[in-house]
Formats: C-alpha cells, structure tokens, sequence
C-alpha cells in the first residue's frame, strides 16, 4: 500500500477519532511515503503540546493536550520505529489534558491493565472501554464523552498489547480474566463493557465469562478469525502485538464466539458497518443472534469503526449501555 492509499484508508478513522479533517488534509498531503506517517503525526502532537504551553487558558491547555494525545495515538498505526514512543507520548498528553480538565479523574493500573476512570464519584453505572488490535484509550474520547454526558462513570483502558501496554505485554487470548481484575481494581458490582475492532471480541467474550458484566456492546468486532484469510497488514499488527507470527496464529485461532455467544447473559448491541472490507468483522449478526439477548445494528454505509456513520450508532450504543445499566430509558 502506497501512501497515497494509506492516507485514505485511515481517514474515517482519524477523523471519527476526533482530528479536523482540514488538519488531517494538511498533515498527509506532503507524505511520500508510508515511513513518512509517524513522524509526521508525531510533529503534529508536538505542535499540540506547544500551543498547550502558550496558551493563557487552561481550559484551553487541556483541549489542546487532548488533540495531542490524538495525533500521538494516530502515530502508531503505521510501520514505525519510534511507535512506542508515540504511544507514550500519547499516554502523557491525556494524563496531563485530565489533570487540568478533570481534577476528579483517578489513574488506575493492575496487572495486564491501566487507564482512566472518569465520571460521577457515586454513578449508577459504570462502562469499561475496549480497544481493539492497534486502538488503544487515545481513540475512542467521543464515546467515552457521549457515556459521560449521560451520567455515567467511564475507565477508557489499555489492555496487554494494547495502546501504552504493547511494548512491554502481548495479547492474551482470556481476556475476561483482565476485565475481572479491572472489575476488582474499580471496586463496582456492575459493569458494562463497550469493545471497538478486536476488542468487540474480547468484550464478548467477557461478558459471557465473567457474570458481573451488566452490558455489553460491540463495534465492529470479529465472531471469529481465519488467520489465513486475514490482510497481511492486519497479521502484521496481530504479530507484533502477539509476539511473533506463530504466537499471532495461534492468537488468531482462539477467537471464535460460536460456544461462548449462548453464554452472554447481558443485554448485547452488535454494531457493524456494510461497508467494512476485513475479514471477520462482518458478521456480527451471528453473534446478536446466538446470545440471548442480543440486538442486531447493521449500517449499510458504515466502514470498519464506522467513522463515517457515528449519529447512526454511538447515540444508540451509548443509550443501551446507559438502560441496560440503570434500568430507565436514557
């Protein structure tokens, strides 16, 4: 894939992150090359982390902080040397946007596991975010907002593999035993689960493996996987964050929701775009209909995260983690 291409194919996805699409214009159309992303995007947070500096507001200092922390993030989705270091970047620039924007806010780390817990002290419900196989806690802000202005407490995390966690930890294929321990360190005796791309599978498999999952929803995540059918971009990414092609492979074989789907006793929303092109995470209709109590959102024109669709699904998503976990409509 030239660069020409990858720029498109990341556009949805950086823009239904949170980037101005004029910036995003602006950032890409010098690039000559894949190599040339990172670096780039890299410079653009730096950008970010000085006007935070300049500023005379600190309100305005942590908006600017939390656009760095999106670029950083945005960083390490190509091939790049320095992605770990962008991932921590990115890391940086949220811990800082929340201490000036949210002084309530608690870090919260455990093994396999850190991420932020925001929200209401003593809400009625709280909602684990999921990221997937290069997503991690920088990504998903709009969602966890849109959770928020509903009332709700929110921790938006980095599992093994995942986001901050992917140069010192790798994949692990029992999930669920990371959500409990989440669950543990939250010290709440409800939870909802929101889960994006592969983490849509690890958010399932959760919820049927750990009862104190209260709501789950998935967006865009696999039923189950073919290594062999896979892109080899995506096997790349997989291998990586695995530790190795055979760890990968293996990886890939145990995601596989036929068994697990009948055991998810939480409400369960399937969310899938028409228009996703990886293999796996089209058919999701199987896993809202093998559960038992699991709604089926299609959309048609939505791409893989349906960045191009969200009024089509994240007010409905956030609507039926927010009844599934207080009992009233939202």
């Amino acid at each position: 894939m030239n660069a020409t291409e990858f720029v498109a194919a990341q556009w949805t996805r950086a823009t239904g992150a949170g980037v101005d699409p004029h910036e995003y214009r602006r950032v890409t159309d010098g690039l000559t090359s894949v190599a040339d992303w990172g670096p780039a995007f890299l410079r653009t947070g730096h950008d970010y982390l000085q006007r935070a500096e300049d500023v005379g507001s600190a309100l305005s200092a942590g908006e600017y902080l939390l656009m760095a922390a999106r670029w950083f993030h945005l960083a390490t989705l190509a091939p790049y040397a320095e992605a770990h270091r962008a991932a921590v970047e990115a890391d940086h620039a949220l811990s800082r946007a929340l201490t000036v924007l949210e002084p309530g806010a608690r870090r919260v780390r455990g093994e396999g596991f850190t991420g932020w817990l925001r929200g209401p002290s003593h809400a009625p419900g709280t909602v684990v975010v999921v990221p997937g196989l290069d997503s991690a806690k920088e990504e998903f802000l709009d969602l966890v907002d849109a959770l928020l202005a509903r009332g709700l407490a929110v921790f938006a995390m980095d599992g093994p593999g995942q986001g901050v966690l992917a140069a010192t930890t790798t994949f692990v294929p029992d999930y669920e035993r990371v959500v409990g321990r989440v669950i543990d360190a939250l010290d709440v005796a409800r939870i909802g689960l929101v889960g994006l791309s592969l983490g849509g599978y690890f958010a399932a498999r959760a919820a049927a493996l750990e009862p104190r999952v209260a709501a789950v929803a998935t967006v865009s995540g696999p039923f189950r996987l073919d290594w062999e059918e896979l892109p080899p971009p995506v096997r790349g990414i997989m291998a990586q964050r695995a530790g190795g092609a055979d760890a990968a492979r293996e990886f890939a074989h145990h995601v596989d929701l036929a068994a697990l789907a009948p055991h998810i006793a939480a409400p369960l929303l399937v969310v899938d775009g028409g228009q996703d092109v990886i293999p796996g995470v089209t058919n999701g209709e199987r896993l809202a209909r093998l559960a038992p109590h699991g709604t089926y959102l299609p959309v048609p024109h939505g791409d893989h995260l349906l960045g191009n669709a969200r009024p089509d699904w994240l007010p409905l998503l956030s609507d039926h983690i927010t009844h599934s976990l207080m009992g009233t409509p939202a």
